[in-house]
């Protein structure tokens, strides 16, 4: 589940990919021109895949704090049982 942060870094890179992949159809499609279409349409596409993929470095901190919270705050095993430990 992504949270706020990455949805709004999502929703920034949509703002850009989608009138580009929008043009790069039109061209494709309507006007013939498959290469400039082909190219548009293959920007807008890396644009939403870098963002999703690419770890910058200010992304770092954030990376560690979840690996830190998830294993501060893991689930019990449930096959132990506590009053067998004593």
């Amino acid at each position: 589940m992504a949270g706020l942060i990455d949805t709004i870094k999502l929703a920034g890179v949509l703002i850009l990919a989608i009138p580009a992949a929008l043009a790069g159809l039109e061209l494709l499609l309507v006007r013939g021109e498959t290469t400039t279409g082909g190219i548009l349409l293959g920007l807008a596409v890396a644009l939403v895949v870098v963002q999703r993929r690419l770890t910058m470095p200010t992304d770092i901190p954030e990376l560690v704090a979840k690996r830190v919270g998830s294993t501060v705050a893991s689930d019990p095993d449930p096959d132990s049982d506590p009053e067998q430990d004593r």
